[in-house]
């Protein structure tokens, strides 16, 4: 359950007040909408910024003590909050309850980017549970019964897929594609069919193979051979993840990759 859900699920027994940032001006530790939700005993979000949070829960709370307060509050990130970010932070503060629910739902309903996610191997599981925590969408798919771990992340989709490649025609537009399966001629069906869809509806931003230079080499050929174009093959980054990253661990492998990502981030 992502934290909005938490968020909503709290607010059936008790009220809380939302707090969020409504603007910025220069540096700021956090970005407009970014929210917290402050309770009597505790808080789920943040807004960042120490001092600005601690000086947000205080002000929320009392709100919740029922003192009154003006609904959005200027915060200058300077000497009085201890800090040197030299921005201007203004908190909107509402006091919300389970009736709320409805309108807070579609208001704060995370943008997230779609990822395709193909393999379901030990990177593909590292990386699956990185991508969870991130600003992504993250569908997961494999050609194998029983490869998926019974603790996936609440918000991933998982999707079994025999052969592997169909389930490139029914991506989400816009999905990022990452391609990891167990098998070389897996990941070639995959690849073209990703280039396919990319000639009929260029639609897909990003598709990334998992694999040396030597590989994509390989690859290339065949590729070419099915009649890809050079200017078509070079929609495909492989290797893919931040270059610099060293270490071939699953979880090495992962977090380059999930930087990678926000690095295309539109």
């Amino acid at each position: 359950m992502n934290k909005t859900e938490v968020f909503f699920s709290r607010l059936a027994g008790e009220g809380a007040v939302l707090v969020s940032v409504a603007s910025t001006k220069g540096s700021a530790p956090r970005e407009r909408g970014a929210w917290m939700a402050v309770f009597a005993q505790d808080l789920i979000g943040t807004i960042g910024g120490g001092h600005l949070e601690f000086q947000a829960i205080d002000a929320a709370r009392a709100r919740l003590a029922g003192a009154p307060g003006e609904p959005v509050l200027r915060f200058a990130l300077g000497p009085s909050l201890g800090q040197c970010c030299g921005g201007v932070v203004h908190l909107q503060f509402e006091c919300v309850t389970l009736a709320d629910v409805p309108a807070l739902r579609e208001r704060l309903a995370p943008r997230l980017q779609p990822v395709a996610l193909f393999g379901g191997g030990h990177v593909g599981a590292a990386l699956a549970r990185v991508i969870a925590m991130l600003p992504f969408s993250l569908t997961w798919i494999d050609s194998r019964d029983g490869i998926f771990p019974q603790d996936v992340p609440a918000d991933v989709r998982c999707e079994y897929s025999d052969p592997v490649q169909s389930a490139v025609k029914d991506l989400a537009p816009g999905s990022r594609v990452i391609i990891m399966s167990f098998s070389h001629a897996e990941d070639l069906d995959i690849v073209a069919a990703c280039l396919q869809r990319q000639r009929a509806r260029a639609d897909l931003p990003y598709i990334g193979l998992i694999g040396s230079k030597t590989k994509w080499a390989t690859f290339r050929h065949r590729l070419e051979a099915r009649g890809f174009t050079a200017e078509e093959l070079a929609h495909i980054t492989c290797p893919i993840g931040v270059p610099g990253i060293q270490g071939k661990e699953p979880e090495v492998i992962a977090v380059g990759v999930a930087a990678q990502l926000l690095q295309l981030q539109i």
